[in-house]
């Protein structure tokens, strides 16, 4: 039998790799969440938020845009409306990126985007208003649940992360966004083909 070494109880792998926590990945994404404040007024009003009301009204067009996609759309594509079954569609068409779900007022998903994308996508954006998509920027507010809000709870449909925010300033790719809209339009608009075709 040989003698024990520090190294046998290093992990494999990269000697090098550093291991966080699931709470330190959150900690790390709702810090950078914060960031999108100017203030630490701001920051303290939207924890308050957080714990109060289970949502942090944060500023867009700096850090982060948002692509505000109809349910209707979503569901288009995924091949369903079951929210566990939409969530991990959005996972795989977006790469990971966040994405918030607002069920309040009808359901809508909220991908989370860098902060230039409604002017530089400026073009596509004012097409995707025909099918209700929006691309919201500068003197837009959202509604962000807390990070660690990551299922669908049917008792009270509060907002929630449909998919979460990996890493702190982990965004969806405007392309991947792009892609997921066009897949969109193009299963409603062959739906009220059919739809046409059968009156």
């Amino acid at each position: 039998m040989r003698a024990s070494t520090q190294n046998d109880h290093k992990p494999r792998g990269r000697a090098d790799a550093v291991v966080h926590s699931a709470a330190d990945r959150c900690l790390a994404v709702e810090r950078w969440l914060l960031s999108t404040l100017p203030d630490v007024r701001g920051r303290e009003v939207a924890r308050k938020q957080w714990r109060e009301l289970g949502a942090a009204m944060l500023p867009l067009g700096g850090l982060i845009s948002a692509v505000r996609i109809p349910a209707r759309l979503v569901h288009a594509v995924a091949g369903t409306a079951v929210p566990a079954d939409v969530d991990e569609f959005l996972e795989h068409a977006l790469d990971g990126g966040p994405v918030v779900c607002v069920l309040h007022g009808g359901p809508r998903y909220y991908a989370l985007v860098p902060g230039s994308m409604p002017r530089t996508w400026h073009d596509a954006a004012e097409e995707w208003r025909a099918v209700e998509v929006d691309c919201l920027g500068r003197d837009a507010l959202l509604g962000v649940p807390p990070v660690t809000r990551v299922d669908h709870d049917p008792a009270t449909w509060a907002s929630y992360w449909s998919v979460p925010m990996a890493s702190a300033g982990e965004l969806c790719a405007p392309l991947s966004v792009a892609r997921l809209v066009a897949a969109g339009v193009h299963w409603i608009r062959e739906e009220e083909e059919d739809a046409d075709a059968d009156a």
